[in-house]
């Protein structure tokens, strides 16, 4: 069974979530892994040419979420980027040379300003919502949280592999610390934007709507009154232990605070797939002008150019 059509706006706000293969622990927390994951996305973004932008940022130990503003298709490619970069550095850390991400990426159109915060707000929960930490500031992981109290800017480390390829043969450090060593680490700078619905108030107004977040989640958590794992615990995980069970749940087309604006979402997106359908069916009938929607991704390969080997 292939995977659902992806339906992208001419720009538009996503929600971005990706999952480490099997469930397994391949993102768990640390300085080096922060530090490297931080670098990754920050060239990600930085690679976009301005078509991506970053609202917000949470990353587990076995999955990541993005809330972010994209052009078109420009998503694709960002997401081609940053996985691919975080599959070969962090995996190098976690000694994984398997394959990485469990699946595709999920990218989940946000309709209006009350699902922008509400995303933001799942985002902030992440560590507390799970049991393993009290408090939304004291996830070991790499978060968006201490940008949206402070500086909106943080400078992280791009290990540029490709200047380090340059210099083999050369007297280098030894192979395990020359991928991450200081003479072929680069300076890059994230920022975080703020949602769109806060851009007219003033820094520390959005401060305190993010404290209101954070104060709501951290108090629904206490309210369950159950024992927390801790920071120490999460950060001694081994990174290839696979959870004995894995949440699963149906990925919704798209979040939003009404039904009219979800069934609306829905009907555009079965016009997408109806034209989809057409254009391929003509396309494959020979038809190599047939028009595929917009920012979508018509087939490569040109229909009678290749042989079938039995």
């Amino acid at each position: 069974m292939g995977w659902p059509l992806r339906m992208f706006q001419e720009e538009g706000y996503y929600f971005v979530t990706s999952r480490c293969f099997q469930g397994r622990l391949l993102l768990r927390p640390s300085a080096e892994v922060n530090e490297v994951v931080g670098g990754v996305l920050a060239r990600a973004v930085q690679q976009s040419g301005g078509n991506v932008r970053l609202h917000a940022f949470t990353f587990a130990s076995n999955h990541f979420h993005l809330l972010v503003w994209t052009r078109g298709v420009a998503l694709a490619s960002f997401m081609q980027y940053l996985r691919a970069n975080l599959s070969k550095k962090v995996g190098r850390l976690a000694d994984w040379s398997g394959g990485f991400w469990e699946r595709r990426y999920s990218a989940e159109p946000v309709l209006d300003d009350t699902a922008l915060v509400g995303r933001l707000r799942y985002v902030l929960a992440h560590g507390v919502k799970e049991g393993l930490v009290e408090r939304s500031a004291e996830w070991p992981g790499l978060t968006c949280l201490a940008q949206l109290l402070g500086s909106a800017r943080r400078v992280f480390q791009w290990f540029n592999w490709t200047k380090r390829w340059s210099k083999r043969g050369s007297e280098d450090t030894a192979e395990g610390e020359g991928r991450f060593a200081e003479e072929i680490a680069e300076p890059v700078e994230l920022e975080v934007a703020p949602l769109p619905c806060w851009e007219g108030l003033g820094e520390e107004e959005r401060q305190r709507a993010v404290r209101g977040l954070v104060e709501g989640v951290e108090a629904e958590a206490r309210a369950r009154d159950t024992p927390v794992l801790g920071v120490q615990a999460v950060r001694a995980q081994h990174p290839h232990t696979r959870p004995e069970h894995l949440k699963r749940s149906p990925r919704p087309l798209g979040h939003a605070s009404t039904r009219q604006a979800l069934k609306q979402l829905r009907e555009q997106y079965r016009a997408f797939v109806a034209a989809f359908r057409e254009a391929a069916a003509r396309w494959m009938g020979g038809d190599l002008s047939a028009s595929f929607p917009l920012f979508s991704f018509p087939p490569r390969v040109v229909p009678g150019r290749f042989t079938r080997i039995l």
